[in-house]
């Protein structure tokens, strides 16, 4: 096995020695020597389905997320290396929140982090996030955070079943 730039080459043998095939995988991180895992998540799928089915209900998504989360929000981030830009709820019920980095440099990992420590003030019993990188209209990279927070129909909980959903955009400081 050699590795060549990002992509790594493995030669798939026969029994007999003989070259099958030239397989191309991705590395997963910088240093990676296997190109695959260990497991499946099959253990953890469970769970998040019933994330899924409850972000389903019709009534799910509660009321007054300025209310609920902005102040969890403006006090994490005191702590963090952000800023609060803007906090409004959009058509759709989300809680649309913009973001500055205010962070030396621009290290996603380290915007990574602060962004989770941020929705850690704020989540609830089952949390999803999924981040992206968007460009744009003045080529500028933000990163953009879709959450979905809530607390599910389990028993276990003090709380009705409800739930929170929030779009985190980080930008560069100005």
């Amino acid at each position: 096995m050699r590795l060549s730039g990002h992509i790594r080459e493995h030669w798939p043998r026969r029994a007999s020695g003989s070259v099958i095939i030239l397989r191309m995988v991705g590395l997963r991180w910088d240093g990676d020597e296997r190109g695959e895992g260990v497991a499946d998540a099959t253990g953890f799928v469970a769970g998040v389905f019933e994330l899924a089915d409850a972000m389903r209900s019709p009534s799910w998504v509660a009321e007054e997320p300025g209310a609920h989360l902005l102040p969890h929000i403006e006090r994490a981030c005191r702590t963090l290396l952000l800023e609060v830009e803007d906090a409004r709820l959009s058509a759709d019920g989300s809680f649309d929140v913009r973001l500055f980095w205010t962070g030396q440099g621009w290290g996603v990992g380290e915007i990574r982090a602060a962004v989770f420590a941020l929705v850690g003030s704020f989540a609830e019993t089952a949390t999803y996030v999924r981040q992206r990188r968007v460009t744009t209209e003045n080529r500028d990279e933000t990163l953009l955070f879709e959450i979905v927070t809530g607390i599910l129909d389990d028993g276990d909980n003090v709380f009705a079943p409800h739930g929170h959903t929030v779009q985190i955009s980080v930008s560069p400081a100005p």
